[in-house]
């Protein structure tokens, strides 16, 4: 997805990056997709990169919840974990036995909740300590769980921003905030959407009044709703989810290749803003190094759909290549064997179509009656197949069949003051992408990995 930044405000992301002082040698990023916002915040006064590492349950908990002792004992363990992914590994080979200290002289994490006021930290000094070193502030703390309870999203993706921004106003040597967002959040307009600001507490159409204390309300009045019926924790959490808004691309890629995703609404002409997460990084780095000093409000777009610009069509051909060429292999070690995409432009030309492969048969299943225990297994089956596609379909159209673009100036005008040392250890031009390549060799391989290790995990 696209991605937005600015001076204090907000950063709309298809990819982005910036320079990192003294390691911008040892960086190195995975490569994902999506498209963002960066907003880079440039008060007078500024602070010091921060992050959240426990908001998944932020809208449960408050402040002194769980001890200090075992907060940070999980902190640490969590920050273990970080250093033996993949991605350190040239960084490993480079220092060797020194790869702990080298770490851990850049590395000082902070138990922190972004979910909750003043990020839930319990010592004012550790606070205050905070607020006056604290030069630069990089916001990224969100939950990326796309079937997520609507409470907890909002707690941590929308009244996390508020905190940040509560506790950035109070840092004392503050000189900039970058905040990351998607830049789909402009998704019901058409056209080209430049990199300008959202009038606050305005809709996207800027019609609409948009008052957050407001959601806070219907949310909490919600909840008390379910508490006063005696509904389950189950329950509970399954309208929360319902609420909530559900939105990933690569869960058509991943159900493509795994044989459960036969028709989806698409427009094969529609270009999609989608940029590798190193590039991400990348523009990110650059923003912070190359951003103009004093300048508040400034959103740059990170995104493909007006340099490197790829249509979904192009895009499902490769997907098709790929899977034809390495098939996705299940957990029993049955083969899967893909077709072409059928892809159905319109949402009424998509509800047609499965209402004759799907509701009609189910229908006539019934009326026919399932007598035995393969009748019964094919119709679960069918219906299953059918309530997934439908329900993805419905999350996703907006996306396949969209008619909006991200300019991409200001972040290209940025890129120009980039030095050419720069350019060569963080590249985030979006122009020389070869998305051909970059879907067979980077981003499909990388997707179905995931996938694998997921599954691997809940079957342990």
């Amino acid at each position: 997805m696209p991605l937005r930044a600015a001076s204090f405000s907000t950063c709309r992301n298809t990819s982005s990056g910036c320079v990192a002082a003294d390691c911008a040698d040892d960086l190195a990023a995975p490569s994902g997709a999506g498209t963002d916002q960066y907003s880079a915040v440039m008060p007078e006064n500024s602070s010091v990169t921060f992050g959240d590492d426990e908001a998944d349950n932020g809208s449960h908990r408050s402040e002194g919840d769980e001890p200090e002792a075992k907060r940070y004992s999980v902190l640490f363990y969590m920050s273990y974990q970080i250093m033996q992914l993949p991605i350190f590994q040239p960084l490993r080979e480079k220092y060797q036995t020194h790869f702990s200290s080298w770490f851990w002289d850049k590395v000082f994490p902070l138990a922190g909740d972004v979910s909750l006021k003043n990020f839930g930290i319990g010592d004012a000094r550790l606070a205050e300590d905070i607020r006056k070193e604290t030069n630069i502030i990089v916001h990224m703390a969100a939950t990326v769980n796309f079937a997520e309870r609507y409470d907890t999203a909002l707690a941590i993706n929308t009244m996390g921003v508020k905190h940040m921004i509560d506790f950035a106003s109070k840092c004392t040597n503050l000189e900039l905030v970058l905040l990351v967002s998607t830049a789909y959040v402009n998704l019901m307009k058409q056209g080209i959407m430049m990199e300008k600001p959202l009038q606050q507490w305005r809709s996207y159409d800027g019609r609409s009044d948009l008052d957050i204390s407001e959601e806070m309300a219907f949310k909490d009045e919600k909840l008390k709703e379910l508490v006063y019926n005696n509904a389950s924790e189950r329950t509970i959490r399954h309208t929360m989810k319902k609420i909530g808004a559900q939105r990933a691309i690569d869960t058509w890629i991943t159900n493509y290749g795994k044989g459960t995703l036969k028709f989806f609404p698409t427009d094969v002409a529609t270009v999609i803003d989608i940029v590798p997460a190193d590039i991400v990084v990348n523009a990110m780095l650059c923003i912070i190094s190359y951003h103009p000093q004093g300048t508040a409000d400034f959103i740059y777009q990170i995104g493909s759909s007006m340099s490197n610009p790829i249509k979904l069509g192009q895009m499902s051909q490769t997907t098709y290549k790929y899977f034809s060429q390495i098939p996705f292999v299940g957990a029993k070690g049955d083969v899967v064997k893909v077709k072409q995409p059928n892809f159905l432009a319109t949402m009424a030309s998509f509800y047609e179509t499965m209402d004759k492969h799907y509701k009609m048969p189910l229908q006539d299943m019934l009326r026919r009656g399932l007598s035995t225990t393969e009748d019964r297994h094919i119709y679960n089956h069918l219906k299953r197949e059918y309530d997934f596609t439908v329900a993805v379909a419905e999350v996703y159209w907006p996306f396949t069949i969209s008619k909006t673009r991200f300019d991409d100036s200001k972040m290209q005008n940025l890129m120009g003051m980039v030095t050419e040392r720069d350019r060569e250890l963080i590249p985030c031009n979006i122009k020389f992408i070869n998305w051909d390549k970059y879907f067979m060799e980077t981003h499909i391989p990388g997707v179905m990995d995931y996938e694998s290790r997921e599954l691997t995990r809940a079957r342990l």
